[in-house]
């Protein structure tokens, strides 16, 4: 007798999983790609986002917990110092578009399956994802001195993601 993966026990499919285990490194990219600034800020970026990706396995929502767990243990975990690969789509905006095309159906997904706090509480942490990222280095200025926090393309994709999400 096999051993049933956790998730198809809370009733997902192999593919409705992948959805929402994709989501939250999506996310991160299309918010560290929404201003293009350079290897250093984005590498700021992408640790930022793995920090926020690995703090939901200490939340309240169990559905988060499995999830960041999950993604941690794949992409890295950033308290044994491990790094996200740079990674720049070719093309930001349709990957942006993916990206929130994908968190609308997650949305979707969550409302059949889970209970409203669950469901509230998968949308809240990965607009915090693109929260962290967005914040993580400004953007323009000189040698890293002024510039804005979050440019108007960063706030576009953030405020986006909430909206697909309905956080």
């Amino acid at each position: 007798m096999t051993e049933q993966p956790v998730y198809s026990t809370l009733g997902f499919s192999d593919e409705e999983w992948g959805l929402l285990t994709g989501l939250p490194l999506a996310v991160l990219t299309a918010a560290s790609a929404a201003e293009s600034d350079g290897t250093r800020r984005t590498l700021a970026e992408g640790a930022a986002g793995l920090e926020a990706v690995s703090a939901g396995r200490e939340g309240a929502s169990p559905l988060v917990t499995l999830v960041a767990q999950e993604v941690v243990s794949r992409a890295g975990d950033p308290e044994a110092g491990e790094e996200l690969p740079l990674i720049s789509p070719e093309d930001p905006e349709a990957y942006t578009a993916d990206v929130l095309g994908r968190a609308t159906q997650a949305a979707a997904l969550l409302r059949g399956k889970v209970d409203e706090g669950e469901a509230g509480a998968y949308g809240h942490w990965l607009v915090s994802i693109a929260e962290q990222v967005v914040t993580a280095a400004p953007s323009g200025g000189m040698l890293g001195i002024g510039g804005d926090l979050v440019t108007e393309p960063e706030r576009r994709f953030r405020d986006a993601l909430a909206k697909a999400l309905q956080d």
